[in-house]
């Protein structure tokens, strides 16, 4: 198990060569753990990136003059460039477990975590039952696995959120692979998270073309 070793299948290469290594990689045109095509995809760290794009369009990607170009230089021109802080962890903050594992289609798992498939967590209120909150698990392949957490308005602001995120994040681990986490630059709220669940902010990126 090794972040390396996760960054490779996903990306196609790992570590970056220079600045901005683009590489070619067939994943880049087939579906993803969700079923859709994300044809651009790239991790940075404050040494260098790597961004991976279908092996037919590496030399006019890396041609461009700007990252916004991309989308439209590779035939998806109708989505946007995304950018978000990317990370991962081996060592899961010690919070106590806040859910239950349960198949994605239990009855009662709420239908945002439905695709995830496989086993999901969710929490619910041990007086009526209502769930409170979730975290599915986007396995990538067998060494990385993305982290998702939704919690309900109604339950925000108790911690519940980062005690989930650390009980996922260990269940990855056991599982043999390295939890990671993505969230926009701007939600400070996510990335509060992340911090109270182990995973630091370590100046890394994910970037690429957006979902449709």
């Amino acid at each position: 198990m090794s972040l390396t070793d996760h960054l490779r299948q996903w990306l196609g290469a790992w570590p970056p060569e220079e600045k901005l290594h683009i590489t070619g990689s067939a994943r880049r045109t087939t579906p993803a753990w969700d079923g859709r095509i994300h044809p651009a995809l790239g991790v940075g760290t404050p040494d260098g990136a790597v961004l991976s794009v279908p092996p037919e369009h590496v030399t006019r990607v890396a041609a461009a003059r700007t990252r916004a170009e991309i989308p439209k230089l590779i035939g998806y021109g109708e989505r946007a460039w995304f950018e978000a802080v990317f990370r991962w962890t081996t060592s899961p903050a010690p919070l106590a477990d806040a859910g239950d594992w349960l198949p994605a289609t239990a009855p009662g798992v709420p239908g945002w975590l439905h695709p995830f498939g496989g086993d999901v967590l969710v929490a619910v209120d041990p007086g009526t039952g209502d769930h409170l909150a979730g975290v599915g698990i986007k396995r990538h392949d067998a060494y990385g696995h993305e982290l998702s957490v939704v919690t309900t308005p109604a339950a925000r602001g108790r911690g519940l959120a980062r005690r989930l995120v650390a009980q996922a994040a260990r269940r990855v681990l056991d599982e043999g692979a390295v939890p990671t986490y993505l969230h926009a630059v701007t939600n400070t709220a996510s990335a509060a998270v992340a911090t109270a669940a182990g995973f630091p902010d370590r100046g890394w990126t994910a970037f690429g073309v957006a979902e449709k």
